[in-house]
C-alpha cells in the first residue's frame, strides 16, 4: 500500500500543476484507451531497419507487470539513470536530417534516443518486452514527443526525458496519439485520449 499511495501522492502533485493547461476528464482511467491498429511513425520504421534484431516479427501475449517496490525502484532508477547519461541533442544536429530514430550515438540523443534506451536498459534487466512500449505524443508546444509507457497493474506509468518523476499517464501534461501494440514490436496502435482537445494529431 505504501507504494500505491507514494504513486497516488506524486500524481496528485502533477495534476495539480498542469491542470491550468489541460483539459482533462473526470476519470480518465488507470490505463491509455487503445483503439484500431495505425501506421507505424517512419522513425520507427527506419529504426527497425537499421536494428532488425530490435523489431522481431513476432506475437505474443501481454504482459501486465504486477508492480512491487523494488519494481517500482527500479523503474526510478532506471528514468534517472538515463536521463543523466544521455545529453540532449537534435536529429539535425546529431545526424543531419529531421526525423532519425537510434540508441544513444557518444551519449547524445532526443526524445526517442531516451526512450530506446530506457526500453534497452529495462528489457535487459528482464522486464518483459510487451510491457515496454514506445509512445508517440504531443507536448505542451504541440511538437512531436516519444515516451516509454510500462504497462503495470496500477496503470499505464510514463517514462520521460522532460519529466523525472515516473508518473501515470493522465497525470503527465501531453496528448497521447499512438504506441507500440502490447502483442507485437512492429505493429502499433492509436490511443484515444480526449483529455485534451486544442492539439493536432502526429503526422510523421
Amino acid at each position: 500500500m505504501k507504494l500505491l499511495r507514494n504513486i497516488l501522492f506524486t500524481s496528485t502533485l502533477l495534476m495539480s500543476a498542469f491542470a491550468a493547461g489541460t483539459a482533462a476528464n473526470a476519470d480518465p482511467g488507470r490505463f491509455m484507451d487503445m483503439k484500431k491498429s495505425v501506421k507505424a511513425p517512419i522513425g520507427h520504421k527506419q529504426f527497425c531497419q537499421d536494428n532488425g534484431w530490435a523489431c522481431p516479427r513476432e506475437s505474443y501475449d501481454p504482459v501486465v507487470v504486477q508492480l512491487n517496490e523494488e519494481l517500482w525502484q527500479q523503474l526510478i532508477a532506471v528514468n534517472a539513470e538515463v536521463n543523466r547519461r544521455v545529453k540532449p541533442m537534435t536529429d539535425n544536429d546529431l545526424f543531419g536530417k529531421e526525423e532519425h530514430w537510434s540508441y544513444p550515438v557518444n551519449g547524445y540523443g532526443d526524445c526517442e534516443e531516451y526512450v530506446l534506451e530506457k526500453q534497452r536498459v529495462l528489457m535487459e534487466a528482464g522486464w518483459p518486452k510487451s510491457a515496454l512500449l514506445i509512445t508517440v505524443a504531443k507536448d505542451v508546444q504541440n511538437s512531436g514527443h516519444a515516451v516509454l509507457t510500462v504497462r503495470t497493474d496500477h496503470g499505464d506509468m510514463i517514462l520521460d526525458n522532460q519529466i523525472e518523476a515516473v508518473l501515470p499517464w493522465y497525470s503527465t501534461p501531453y496528448r497521447y496519439i499512438k504506441r507500440q501494440s502490447a502483442s507485437s514490436p512492429v505493429a502499433w496502435t492509436g490511443i484515444a485520449d480526449t483529455r485534451v482537445t486544442t492539439v493536432s494529431s502526429v503526422s510523421r
